[in-house]
């Protein structure tokens, strides 16, 4: 059983337009892959494994993105996810991450693909920001 899953949409094939992807573990037990949405890093997925979650292998993916971010000159980071799952919203907020209500026109454009595609079915979305 591997990480992922990786989108089968072909509009989104994030980890050929990625502008940043970590792993972690040897093998592979956990990534993050960032692409650039309205000139700002915007983490596509984060996944660890289901074996070696709850060791802070994901906080360290997401912490690790940031640093980099900042480093590169950027201002904020954002993300997508679903607002109540407590490994999604909450966890993003335990990172710093705010919920953002005004969206840039990348990132409501992310929001209206993610409505398309039937993601929203799963619960409520939202888009989280946090600043550097």
């Amino acid at each position: 059983m591997g990480i992922g899953p990786f989108t089968d949409d072909d509009a989104e094939d994030h980890l050929a337009q990625a502008a940043l992807v970590l792993v972690t573990g040897d093998p592979p037990v956990g990534f993050v892959c960032v692409g650039l949405v309205d000139g700002l890093p915007h983490i596509w997925q984060l996944s660890v494994h289901p074996d070696h979650g709850r060791r802070g292998l994901g906080r360290a993916l997401v912490q690790a993105a940031c640093r980099w971010a900042r480093a590169e000159g950027f201002e904020a980071v954002t993300l997508t996810t679903y607002r109540d799952v407590p490994w999604n919203g909450p966890f993003y907020a335990s990172l710093g991450f705010v919920t953002v209500d005004a969206l840039a026109p990348g990132l409501a454009a992310v929001r209206q693909h993610e409505r398309e595609v039937g993601d929203d079915a799963f619960g409520p979305r939202v888009a989280m920001q946090l600043t550097l």
